[in-house]
């Protein structure tokens, strides 16, 4: 495995929040659920599918490809149990102090918006830390208190850590499992595996299991992201990869493409949907991976700063947004001044967060920083 550091997989992670904050921009608009909405949402909310569909189904496994990847090459300098102390800290104190005090605002504001409560802020966090459970629009009812969109963190721990455990147990296997490509004389299984894998699962647990982000009983969610944290893991310890998957990239770009083509302007039969999202989310994947380690494995002087703010951002973006979200709407500013004033101001004021609390060091690791 090369010792040298791999900057696109940096820069995939960079991109990859990118696509998360204008995803979640694109949330207050689509026909979808979330927390609250525009006041543009019935107007604009249909044209919006399309476009979120692009990223939609593959967005979420390409982060944990990558934090598969990256794992792996931790593990070539650092023991398991080395690698699950440095995760649990970077991972779950972010995690507690985002449920404690970054998710409540989006829960306060989301509760005021949906089921037109009254009380203050200072009111609802009694009902929040109580476990209040009478939220509710029919049998949904909001779960609080909660981690809204930090479920990526624990979700992440428990792969890492699961994957750190085995490697304590069963190394030899392990290894040899991570040699198998030695006995493949191609790299089109790059290919082949990933999207026979979604294909079952998406068959066989997706009705059964739809995605709750709560942990237990999640199964087609641990499934597909642990498939593919897996994968990364798998992959970044194999000879060459990179340049095969360099090679895949455009034939994946064009069948991602024509699969993405055929959800936005189809509605396919749940076989033909469960077969398209099979191509669509490796494809996506692998493309992204090729054409990173094609244009982007180089070093510039914002990678490293950018590197180090993605975990704060993410930590603090969708606060800031749906926040943002809340006070625009009363100005009915139009569409296109409220949608860029809240991409814009998320980014800014996210990154902005960042570049102060960096300088707090007692703050850093409930950031998901390292201390310097």
């Amino acid at each position: 495995m090369p010792r040298q550091r791999l900057y696109f997989l940096d820069w995939l992670r960079i991109t990859a929040l990118l696509l998360l904050i204008v995803f979640h921009v694109g949330m207050l608009y689509v026909i979808w659920p979330f927390h609250v909405k525009s006041a543009h949402a019935l107007d604009v909310g249909h044209a919006f599918v399309p476009w979120m569909k692009l990223t939609e189904p593959w967005r979420m496994s390409l982060l944990f490809t990558v934090s598969g990847a990256a794992a792996a090459l931790m593990l070539s300098t650092q023991s398991p149990l080395a690698i699950i102390r440095q995760r649990a800290k970077q991972l779950l104190l972010p995690l507690l102090l985002g449920v404690v005090l970054i998710v409540p605002p989006q829960s306060y504001f989301e509760v005021q918006e949906k089921y037109g409560y009254a009380g203050t802020f200072i009111e609802f966090l009694k009902l929040y830390f109580s476990g209040y459970g009478s939220f509710c629009q029919g049998k949904n009812c909001l779960i609080l208190p909660t981690w809204n969109h930090l479920w990526f963190l624990p979700y992440l721990w428990i792969y890492v850590a699961t994957l750190c455990l085995l490697l304590l147990a069963m190394p030899e296997r392990m290894k040899r499992f991570a040699q198998l490509n030695e006995s493949i004389p191609t790299g089109f299984w790059l290919l082949l595996i990933p999207v026979l894998w979604v294909f079952f699962i998406r068959v066989g647990l997706h009705a059964q299991y739809p995605q709750t982000y709560a942990i237990l009983g999640d199964w087609y969610a641990h499934a597909l992201y642990g498939g593919f944290f897996l994968f990364g893991w798998f992959i970044a310890q194999q000879r060459d990869v990179w340049h095969q998957l360099s090679r895949w990239r455009w034939l994946c770009l064009c069948l991602s493409s024509s699969a993405w083509a055929v959800l936005a302007l189809l509605r396919p039969a749940p076989f033909v949907q469960h077969a398209t999202l099979a191509i669509f989310i490796p494809c996506a994947i692998i493309a992204a991976f090729g054409f990173a380690y094609t244009l982007l494995n180089v070093d510039h002087p914002w990678r490293k700063v950018l590197s180090e703010a993605v975990f704060p951002v993410y930590i603090v973006h969708q606060t800031v947004l749906i926040t943002l979200t809340h006070f625009l709407k009363p100005l009915n500013g139009s569409f296109g001044f409220e949608f860029f004033a809240i991409i814009y101001g998320t980014f800014a004021i996210s990154f902005a967060l960042y570049l102060g609390l960096r300088r707090v060091r007692p703050l850093r690791p409930w950031m998901g920083m390292r201390l310097h």
